[in-house]
Protein backbone atom coordinates (compact mmCIF):
# COMPACT_ATOMS: atom_id res chain seq x y z
CA UNK A 1 0.00 0.00 0.00
CA UNK A 2 2.93 2.10 0.88
CA UNK A 3 4.44 2.26 -2.84
CA UNK A 4 1.08 2.29 -4.08
CA UNK A 5 0.52 5.51 -2.27
CA UNK A 6 3.74 6.86 -2.85
CA UNK A 7 3.20 6.62 -6.78
CA UNK A 8 -0.89 7.75 -6.26
CA UNK A 9 -1.08 10.97 -3.81
CA UNK A 10 -4.21 10.78 -2.84
CA UNK A 11 -5.18 7.34 -2.97
CA UNK A 12 -7.20 6.82 0.17
CA UNK A 13 -8.95 10.16 -1.18
CA UNK A 14 -9.39 8.83 -4.58
CA UNK A 15 -10.86 5.19 -3.39
CA UNK A 16 -13.64 6.95 -1.04
CA UNK A 17 -15.03 9.60 -3.18
CA UNK A 18 -13.09 10.17 -6.73
CA UNK A 19 -14.95 10.07 -9.67
CA UNK A 20 -14.54 7.44 -12.48
CA UNK A 21 -11.55 9.47 -14.51
CA UNK A 22 -9.76 9.50 -11.57
CA UNK A 23 -10.38 6.34 -9.88
CA UNK A 24 -9.29 4.65 -14.17
CA UNK A 25 -6.22 6.70 -13.83
CA UNK A 26 -5.18 5.49 -10.41
CA UNK A 27 -6.51 1.94 -11.17
CA UNK A 28 -4.13 2.25 -14.13
CA UNK A 29 -0.96 3.74 -12.49
CA UNK A 30 -1.39 1.03 -9.72
CA UNK A 31 -2.03 -1.99 -12.56
CA UNK A 32 1.15 -0.99 -13.78
CA UNK A 33 2.83 -1.77 -10.87
CA UNK A 34 1.76 -5.48 -11.53
CA UNK A 35 2.74 -5.55 -15.17
CA UNK A 36 6.02 -4.62 -14.44
CA UNK A 37 7.22 -6.91 -12.30
CA UNK A 38 4.70 -9.68 -12.79
CA UNK A 39 7.42 -12.50 -12.69
CA UNK A 40 8.78 -11.83 -9.66
CA UNK A 41 6.25 -10.51 -7.08
CA UNK A 42 5.48 -12.65 -4.25
CA UNK A 43 1.63 -13.74 -3.86
CA UNK A 44 1.54 -11.33 -1.30
CA UNK A 45 2.66 -9.01 -2.97
CA UNK A 46 -0.08 -9.68 -5.43
CA UNK A 47 -2.89 -9.62 -2.76
CA UNK A 48 -1.83 -5.95 -1.73
CA UNK A 49 -2.07 -5.03 -5.18
CA UNK A 50 -5.34 -7.00 -5.44
CA UNK A 51 -6.65 -5.42 -2.47
CA UNK A 52 -6.31 -2.05 -3.70
CA UNK A 53 -7.27 -2.39 -7.47
CA UNK A 54 -10.91 -4.04 -6.33
CA UNK A 55 -11.56 -1.12 -4.66
CA UNK A 56 -10.55 1.04 -7.87
CA UNK A 57 -11.11 -0.71 -10.93
CA UNK A 58 -15.04 -1.73 -10.43
CA UNK A 59 -15.87 1.62 -10.74
CA UNK A 60 -13.07 2.25 -13.47
CA UNK A 61 -14.14 3.88 -17.17
CA UNK A 62 -15.80 0.54 -19.40
CA UNK A 63 -12.81 0.94 -21.67
CA UNK A 64 -10.41 0.89 -19.00
CA UNK A 65 -12.03 -2.14 -17.59
CA UNK A 66 -11.98 -3.43 -20.60
CA UNK A 67 -8.11 -2.89 -21.46
CA UNK A 68 -7.11 -4.12 -17.93
CA UNK A 69 -9.04 -7.86 -18.73
CA UNK A 70 -7.62 -8.23 -21.65
CA UNK A 71 -3.49 -7.58 -20.00
CA UNK A 72 -4.87 -9.64 -16.95
CA UNK A 73 -6.00 -12.45 -18.70
CA UNK A 74 -2.61 -13.27 -19.81
CA UNK A 75 -0.92 -13.53 -16.10
CA UNK A 76 -1.07 -17.05 -14.28
CA UNK A 77 -0.42 -14.94 -11.21
CA UNK A 78 -2.98 -12.13 -11.82
CA UNK A 79 -4.85 -10.74 -8.77
CA UNK A 80 -7.07 -13.23 -8.23
CA UNK A 81 -10.04 -11.37 -6.77
CA UNK A 82 -10.05 -8.40 -9.41
CA UNK A 83 -9.65 -11.03 -11.94
CA UNK A 84 -13.00 -13.08 -10.53
CA UNK A 85 -14.69 -10.04 -10.09
CA UNK A 86 -14.06 -8.71 -13.53
CA UNK A 87 -14.90 -12.01 -14.91
CA UNK A 88 -18.73 -11.52 -13.38
CA UNK A 89 -19.19 -8.22 -15.15
CA UNK A 90 -22.20 -8.08 -17.79
CA UNK A 91 -20.32 -5.94 -20.08
CA UNK A 92 -18.62 -9.43 -22.08
CA UNK A 93 -16.14 -6.76 -23.47
CA UNK A 94 -14.69 -7.00 -20.09
CA UNK A 95 -15.33 -10.63 -18.76
CA UNK A 96 -14.76 -11.88 -22.46
CA UNK A 97 -11.08 -11.88 -22.29
CA UNK A 98 -11.00 -13.49 -18.64
CA UNK A 99 -13.34 -16.09 -19.67
CA UNK A 100 -11.46 -17.05 -23.13
CA UNK A 101 -8.01 -17.75 -21.31
CA UNK A 102 -7.19 -16.20 -17.97
CA UNK A 103 -5.37 -19.18 -15.61
CA UNK A 104 -6.38 -17.88 -12.41
CA UNK A 105 -10.36 -18.52 -12.66
CA UNK A 106 -10.91 -21.74 -11.17
CA UNK A 107 -13.99 -24.38 -11.43
CA UNK A 108 -16.33 -22.96 -9.61
CA UNK A 109 -16.24 -19.45 -10.40
CA UNK A 110 -16.77 -20.80 -14.15
CA UNK A 111 -19.51 -22.81 -13.16
CA UNK A 112 -21.04 -20.05 -11.28
CA UNK A 113 -20.81 -17.43 -14.30
CA UNK A 114 -21.72 -19.89 -16.84
CA UNK A 115 -25.11 -20.69 -15.02
CA UNK A 116 -25.65 -17.32 -14.33
CA UNK A 117 -24.85 -14.82 -17.46
CA UNK A 118 -25.67 -14.99 -20.45
CA UNK A 119 -24.77 -16.02 -24.04
CA UNK A 120 -22.03 -13.67 -24.79
CA UNK A 121 -20.18 -15.05 -21.32
CA UNK A 122 -20.98 -19.00 -22.40
CA UNK A 123 -19.48 -18.15 -26.00
CA UNK A 124 -16.12 -16.49 -24.69
CA UNK A 125 -15.98 -19.53 -22.25
CA UNK A 126 -16.19 -21.99 -25.70
CA UNK A 127 -12.81 -20.82 -26.25
CA UNK A 128 -10.99 -22.34 -23.03
CA UNK A 129 -8.00 -24.38 -23.23
CA UNK A 130 -9.80 -26.90 -21.15
CA UNK A 131 -13.24 -27.35 -20.34
CA UNK A 132 -14.20 -30.09 -17.61
CA UNK A 133 -17.56 -32.35 -17.98
CA UNK A 134 -19.15 -30.42 -15.47
CA UNK A 135 -18.96 -27.24 -17.08
CA UNK A 136 -19.90 -28.64 -20.51
CA UNK A 137 -22.98 -30.34 -19.31
CA UNK A 138 -24.13 -26.42 -17.89
CA UNK A 139 -22.94 -25.22 -21.52
CA UNK A 140 -25.17 -27.68 -23.49
CA UNK A 141 -28.41 -26.95 -21.35
CA UNK A 142 -27.93 -23.21 -21.51
CA UNK A 143 -26.18 -22.48 -24.57
CA UNK A 144 -27.81 -21.43 -27.89
CA UNK A 145 -26.23 -23.04 -31.35
CA UNK A 146 -23.26 -20.84 -31.19
CA UNK A 147 -22.27 -22.33 -28.29
CA UNK A 148 -22.75 -25.81 -28.79
CA UNK A 149 -21.23 -25.49 -31.62
CA UNK A 150 -17.74 -23.52 -30.34
CA UNK A 151 -17.68 -25.74 -27.31
CA UNK A 152 -18.18 -28.80 -29.55
CA UNK A 153 -15.29 -27.80 -31.85
CA UNK A 154 -12.52 -26.94 -28.75
CA UNK A 155 -10.77 -30.36 -28.39
CA UNK A 156 -9.57 -29.48 -24.79
CA UNK A 157 -13.57 -29.60 -24.20
CA UNK A 158 -14.45 -33.07 -22.29
CA UNK A 159 -18.27 -34.32 -22.81
CA UNK A 160 -20.19 -36.83 -20.05
CA UNK A 161 -22.18 -39.50 -21.26
CA UNK A 162 -25.48 -37.13 -20.85
CA UNK A 163 -23.37 -34.39 -22.71
CA UNK A 164 -22.51 -36.47 -25.12
CA UNK A 165 -25.97 -37.34 -25.50
CA UNK A 166 -27.19 -33.94 -25.72
CA UNK A 167 -24.83 -33.05 -28.63
CA UNK A 168 -26.02 -36.06 -30.72
CA UNK A 169 -29.42 -34.56 -30.02
CA UNK A 170 -28.81 -31.22 -31.52
CA UNK A 171 -26.83 -32.46 -34.38
CA UNK A 172 -29.74 -34.25 -35.44
CA UNK A 173 -30.92 -30.49 -36.20
CA UNK A 174 -27.62 -28.83 -37.05
CA UNK A 175 -25.76 -30.29 -39.99
CA UNK A 176 -22.36 -28.21 -38.85
CA UNK A 177 -22.92 -29.53 -35.46
CA UNK A 178 -23.00 -32.66 -36.65
CA UNK A 179 -19.78 -32.06 -39.03
CA UNK A 180 -18.03 -30.83 -35.66
CA UNK A 181 -18.82 -33.91 -33.32
CA UNK A 182 -18.17 -36.65 -35.78
CA UNK A 183 -14.67 -35.12 -36.09
CA UNK A 184 -14.17 -35.40 -32.48
CA UNK A 185 -10.90 -37.67 -31.32
CA UNK A 186 -13.05 -39.11 -28.24
CA UNK A 187 -16.54 -39.74 -30.34
CA UNK A 188 -16.88 -43.07 -29.38
CA UNK A 189 -18.19 -45.81 -32.57
CA UNK A 190 -21.71 -45.78 -30.57
CA UNK A 191 -21.60 -42.56 -30.56
CA UNK A 192 -20.53 -42.13 -33.78
CA UNK A 193 -23.30 -44.49 -34.91
CA UNK A 194 -26.17 -42.45 -33.39
CA UNK A 195 -24.93 -39.12 -34.72
CA UNK A 196 -25.16 -41.12 -38.46
CA UNK A 197 -28.48 -42.27 -37.57
CA UNK A 198 -29.55 -38.63 -36.86
CA UNK A 199 -28.27 -37.11 -39.85
CA UNK A 200 -29.27 -36.76 -43.54
CA UNK A 201 -26.88 -38.06 -46.40
CA UNK A 202 -25.83 -34.75 -47.46
CA UNK A 203 -24.17 -34.35 -43.84
CA UNK A 204 -23.08 -37.91 -43.79
CA UNK A 205 -20.98 -36.97 -47.39
CA UNK A 206 -19.55 -34.19 -46.20
CA UNK A 207 -18.17 -35.71 -42.85
CA UNK A 208 -16.48 -38.61 -44.81
CA UNK A 209 -14.56 -36.36 -46.92
CA UNK A 210 -13.30 -34.22 -44.34
CA UNK A 211 -12.46 -36.74 -41.26
CA UNK A 212 -9.12 -38.50 -41.28
CA UNK A 213 -9.06 -42.07 -42.78
CA UNK A 214 -9.30 -44.03 -39.74
CA UNK A 215 -12.15 -42.28 -38.67
CA UNK A 216 -13.86 -42.84 -42.48
CA UNK A 217 -13.30 -46.40 -41.44
CA UNK A 218 -15.56 -46.27 -39.26
CA UNK A 219 -18.28 -44.10 -40.84
CA UNK A 220 -18.13 -47.20 -43.23
CA UNK A 221 -18.84 -49.51 -40.33
CA UNK A 222 -21.11 -47.24 -38.61
CA UNK A 223 -23.45 -47.03 -41.81
CA UNK A 224 -22.95 -50.54 -42.36
CA UNK A 225 -24.65 -51.44 -39.13
CA UNK A 226 -27.51 -48.45 -39.17
CA UNK A 227 -28.24 -49.53 -42.60
CA UNK A 228 -27.60 -53.29 -43.15
CA UNK A 229 -25.37 -52.84 -45.76
CA UNK A 230 -21.50 -54.34 -45.99
CA UNK A 231 -18.64 -54.06 -47.79
CA UNK A 232 -19.32 -54.75 -51.61
CA UNK A 233 -19.08 -58.37 -52.77
CA UNK A 234 -19.16 -60.48 -56.01
CA UNK A 235 -22.15 -62.11 -55.98
CA UNK A 236 -22.52 -65.59 -57.82
CA UNK A 237 -26.24 -65.38 -58.52
CA UNK A 238 -26.39 -64.48 -62.08
CA UNK A 239 -29.37 -61.53 -62.17
CA UNK A 240 -29.19 -60.93 -66.27
CA UNK A 241 -32.30 -63.37 -66.82
CA UNK A 242 -34.26 -62.00 -64.04
CA UNK A 243 -33.36 -58.85 -65.04
CA UNK A 244 -34.75 -59.47 -68.76
CA UNK A 245 -38.17 -61.29 -67.06
CA UNK A 246 -38.49 -57.99 -64.53
CA UNK A 247 -38.19 -55.83 -68.15
CA UNK A 248 -40.56 -57.44 -69.86
CA UNK A 249 -43.19 -57.26 -66.66
CA UNK A 250 -42.60 -53.44 -66.69
CA UNK A 251 -42.89 -52.85 -70.41
CA UNK A 252 -46.46 -54.70 -70.19
CA UNK A 253 -47.17 -52.77 -67.35
CA UNK A 254 -47.63 -56.23 -64.89
CA UNK A 255 -44.83 -55.31 -62.91
CA UNK A 256 -46.80 -54.99 -59.20
CA UNK A 257 -46.91 -55.99 -55.54
CA UNK A 258 -49.07 -59.35 -57.13
CA UNK A 259 -46.36 -60.42 -59.71
CA UNK A 260 -43.46 -59.97 -56.88
CA UNK A 261 -45.48 -61.91 -54.33
CA UNK A 262 -45.99 -64.99 -56.70
CA UNK A 263 -42.29 -64.78 -57.33
CA UNK A 264 -41.54 -64.81 -53.49
CA UNK A 265 -44.01 -67.77 -53.08
CA UNK A 266 -42.08 -69.50 -55.55
CA UNK A 267 -39.02 -69.14 -54.40
CA UNK A 268 -37.31 -67.28 -56.93
CA UNK A 269 -35.18 -65.31 -55.53
CA UNK A 270 -33.42 -63.80 -58.72
CA UNK A 271 -36.71 -62.39 -59.63
CA UNK A 272 -37.57 -60.69 -56.51
CA UNK A 273 -34.40 -58.78 -56.32
CA UNK A 274 -34.65 -57.77 -59.51
CA UNK A 275 -38.78 -56.50 -58.76
CA UNK A 276 -37.47 -54.62 -56.23
CA UNK A 277 -34.62 -53.13 -57.43
CA UNK A 278 -37.15 -51.55 -60.47
CA UNK A 279 -39.67 -50.47 -57.55
CA UNK A 280 -37.51 -48.76 -55.14
CA UNK A 281 -34.47 -47.88 -57.33
CA UNK A 282 -31.76 -49.71 -55.51
CA UNK A 283 -28.72 -51.08 -57.25
CA UNK A 284 -29.56 -55.22 -57.64
CA UNK A 285 -25.89 -55.83 -56.19
CA UNK A 286 -26.83 -53.56 -52.95
CA UNK A 287 -30.18 -55.24 -52.81
CA UNK A 288 -28.30 -58.70 -53.06
CA UNK A 289 -26.06 -57.71 -50.64
CA UNK A 290 -28.93 -56.45 -48.34
CA UNK A 291 -31.29 -59.49 -48.64
CA UNK A 292 -28.79 -62.30 -48.11
CA UNK A 293 -27.40 -61.00 -44.88
CA UNK A 294 -29.37 -62.87 -41.66
CA UNK A 295 -31.41 -59.50 -40.80
CA UNK A 296 -35.27 -59.00 -41.28
CA UNK A 297 -34.50 -55.16 -41.39
CA UNK A 298 -33.79 -54.79 -45.05
CA UNK A 299 -37.14 -56.60 -46.13
CA UNK A 300 -39.06 -54.39 -43.94
CA UNK A 301 -37.22 -51.08 -44.70
CA UNK A 302 -38.33 -51.78 -48.49
CA UNK A 303 -41.66 -53.23 -48.05
CA UNK A 304 -42.60 -50.11 -45.89
CA UNK A 305 -40.89 -47.86 -48.53
CA UNK A 306 -42.69 -49.58 -51.46
CA UNK A 307 -45.94 -49.81 -49.86
CA UNK A 308 -45.94 -53.42 -49.68
CA UNK A 309 -48.66 -55.22 -47.58
CA UNK A 310 -47.75 -57.55 -44.82
CA UNK A 311 -48.18 -60.51 -46.74
CA UNK A 312 -45.60 -60.07 -49.09
CA UNK A 313 -42.87 -58.61 -46.95
CA UNK A 314 -43.59 -62.13 -44.67
CA UNK A 315 -43.27 -63.87 -48.38
CA UNK A 316 -40.02 -62.14 -48.82
CA UNK A 317 -38.80 -63.04 -45.34
CA UNK A 318 -39.72 -66.74 -46.02
CA UNK A 319 -37.56 -66.45 -49.70
CA UNK A 320 -35.02 -65.69 -47.33
CA UNK A 321 -34.68 -68.68 -45.54
CA UNK A 322 -35.51 -70.98 -48.04
CA UNK A 323 -37.59 -73.59 -48.80
CA UNK A 324 -36.22 -76.03 -46.09
CA UNK A 325 -36.10 -73.61 -42.99
CA UNK A 326 -38.90 -71.90 -41.81
CA UNK A 327 -38.27 -69.04 -39.18
CA UNK A 328 -39.74 -69.33 -35.64
CA UNK A 329 -42.97 -67.81 -35.11
CA UNK A 330 -41.91 -65.07 -32.77
CA UNK A 331 -39.36 -64.09 -35.29
CA UNK A 332 -42.14 -63.91 -37.89
CA UNK A 333 -44.35 -61.75 -35.47
CA UNK A 334 -41.66 -60.31 -34.09
CA UNK A 335 -40.78 -58.74 -37.67
CA UNK A 336 -44.36 -58.02 -38.19
CA UNK A 337 -44.68 -55.32 -35.46
CA UNK A 338 -41.55 -53.87 -36.32
CA UNK A 339 -42.95 -53.68 -39.52
CA UNK A 340 -46.09 -51.99 -38.77
CA UNK A 341 -44.48 -49.73 -36.34
CA UNK A 342 -42.13 -48.35 -38.57
CA UNK A 343 -42.18 -44.90 -40.21
CA UNK A 344 -42.70 -44.12 -43.59
CA UNK A 345 -40.46 -41.67 -43.64
CA UNK A 346 -37.36 -43.94 -41.87
CA UNK A 347 -37.66 -46.32 -44.46
CA UNK A 348 -37.44 -43.72 -47.31
CA UNK A 349 -34.34 -42.01 -45.68
CA UNK A 350 -32.34 -45.40 -45.26
CA UNK A 351 -33.47 -46.37 -48.49
CA UNK A 352 -31.93 -42.97 -49.73
CA UNK A 353 -28.84 -43.78 -48.82
CA UNK A 354 -28.41 -47.36 -50.17
CA UNK A 355 -29.28 -45.66 -53.65
CA UNK A 356 -26.02 -43.80 -53.13
CA UNK A 357 -24.05 -46.66 -51.02
CA UNK A 358 -21.31 -47.27 -52.80
CA UNK A 359 -20.70 -43.26 -53.90
CA UNK A 360 -17.99 -42.33 -51.72
CA UNK A 361 -18.88 -44.87 -48.24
Amino acid sequence: MTVATSLVPGLDDIVKNGDPKRRTEAARRVADLFFQDAASLRPRQVELLDEILIDLVPQAELIARAELAERLSLFSNAPRVLVGRLARENEILVAGPLLRRSPVIDEEVLLEIAQARGQGHLLAMAERSALSPDLTDVMLRRGDRDVVRRTAGNNGALFSASGYSELIKRASQDGVLTITVGQRNDLSDQMLKQLLAGSLDVIRRRLFDVVKPERQAAIKQAMADITGVSERHESKRDFVPAQRTILELHDAGNLNEAALLSFAKAYRYEECVAALSALSGVKIETLDNLISNDRHDPILILGKTIGLEWATVRALILLRSGPNRVPAPADIESARMNFSRLMPSTAERVVGFWKTRFAPY
